[in-house]
């Protein structure tokens, strides 16, 4: 993280030396997305809250408990749905793992939760329009499927 601020100051001091109207130009756009993304964030913020205090590791290991293909749907789905950063989602799908839930299924969990937004859809819809959003959670939900089907095979 440190890194990357280094990397973006002096990127910036580059560009400013190399044209300051067009660099601060830029900057004032920037700061005017920010402002406009600001309500849409704090709302997507919110409802992942109250996802994760609905979803607790032992209503997650009920649901993906078992073997057969529904607890890797459901996996998949649930996924799709619940919108949860990594650092927060590989250390539950370890005490998933700990609890009996298998490979496929945390793979199927895990990779769609990463890919598929169903809760940062009206967020995508409103920056990429509704057709180009829709198409791509639709192909990264069936990208989740393949990586985990396959993850199922290659762990099995």
């Amino acid at each position: 993280m440190k890194g990357l601020l280094l990397f973006t100051a002096g990127a910036l001091l580059l560009s400013l030396a190399i044209d300051r109207r067009r660099t601060w130009a830029g900057i004032r756009f920037g700061v005017r997305m920010l402002i406009k993304l600001v309500p849409t964030l704090v709302t997507m913020v919110a409802a992942v809250g109250l996802i994760l205090s609905a979803l607790n590791p032992g209503a997650l290991e009920s649901l993906f408990g078992g073997q057969g293909p529904l607890p890797f749907l459901a996996g998949l789905v649930v996924g799709s749905i619940a919108l949860i950063p990594g650092f927060i989602a590989f250390p539950m799908a370890g005490i998933l793992r700990m609890h009996g839930v298998s490979t496929a299924v945390l793979a199927a969990f895990v990779t769609s939760l990463l890919m598929v937004g169903v809760v940062t859809l009206p967020m995508e819809v409103r920056f990429f329009g509704r057709k180009a959003a829709l198409w791509r959670n639709l192909l990264s939900f069936m990208a989740a499927a393949a990586v985990a089907l396959g993850m199922a095979v290659v762990l099995k």
